[in-house]
């Protein structure tokens, strides 16, 4: 038996509305910062040793906060791993973020640098831009995050 147009349509129209309100899967347990149902795991990469901290800062998309003091969404400290860490670390909606890693070997909580303002600790960004001749463009660490559950890779670089 063929049910009418109208109650088929009705139906489909049920079914496609309960799909897309369907809830996201779970964060990992453990994930770092304010929960929300937008999750997002860093693999960093190539970290030297595991003494101290590795920050994750997680920043706006907006040019005039990265990297500037208090531009960032939230700081992420955590104890270091060797060679890779991995965290989840939650962001507060689907959107456009940047990424910046420190490894603070000596737990000081900032990053160290030299008296050129050179840095002396390992750092990397989202994307892993080359940071050969100073700091990345805003625009080469930019990174899109539409949903939960994905993962980018930070390669540490230590001078």
């Amino acid at each position: 038996m063929t049910l009418p147009r109208r109650i088929r349509a009705a139906a489909l129209a049920l079914a496609a509305s309960s799909v897309l309100a369907a809830p996201a899967a779970a964060a990992p347990s453990g994930c770092l910062g304010n929960p929300s149902e937008y999750w997002l795991t860093v693999a960093v990469d190539g970290l030297r040793n595991g003494n101290g901290l590795l920050t994750i800062a997680l920043y706006p998309d907006d040019s005039r906060q990265f990297l500037a003091k208090g531009g960032t969404i939230k700081n992420h400290r955590f104890t270091a791993t060797a060679p890779s860490t991995r965290a989840c670390i939650f962001v507060p909606k689907p959107g456009v973020y940047a990424i910046a890693v420190y490894h603070d070997e000596d737990s000081s909580r900032k990053l160290n640098r030299s008296g050129l303002g050179l840095p002396t600790e390992g750092f990397g960004f989202s994307n892993n831009p080359a940071t050969v001749a100073g700091l990345p463009a805003f625009r080469s660490v930019r990174l899109s995050v539409p949903k939960s559950g994905l993962t980018t890779h930070v390669r540490m670089r230590y001078p």
